[in-house]
C-alpha cells in the first residue's frame, strides 16, 4: 500500500445574489474570465443598483471611484470615435 499524495487546493467561490458578481479566491472576476477589481465593479454595477444586499466590500453608496472605468468615460469615449467617423 503507498502513501496517497494530496494537495492542499482549494477554491472558494462567492457570487453576488444582487447582480451575479463572482468572487474566486477573493478575487473578483468578470464574466469574460479577465479579473476584475472591485471599485469598477462598483462604478459600473453596484452604484447603479444600490441594494443593501450588495456584497462587493469596496461599494459605497454614491461613491465614485475617478481613477477607474465609468459610465461617463466610456460615452466620452465612444463619442470621441463617433465624431472621428463623422469627420473622416
Amino acid at each position: 500500500m503507498s502513501d496517497k499524495q494530496v494537495s492542499d487546493f482549494s477554491l472558494e467561490r462567492k457570487e453576488c445574489t444582487v447582480c451575479g458578481a463572482v468572487w474566486l479566491n477573493g478575487q473578483h472576476m468578470w464574466r469574460t474570465g479577465q479579473k476584475g477589481d472591485e471599485e469598477t465593479l462598483s462604478n459600473l454595477v453596484c452604484g447603479i443598483r444600490e441594494s443593501p444586499q450588495c456584497i462587493n466590500s469596496k461599494h459605497k453608496k454614491a461613491h465614485i471611484y475617478g481613477e477607474k472605468d465609468t459610465w461617463e468615460k466610456r460615452r466620452g469615449f465612444i463619442d470621441k470615435k463617433m465624431k472621428e467617423i463623422k469627420d473622416a
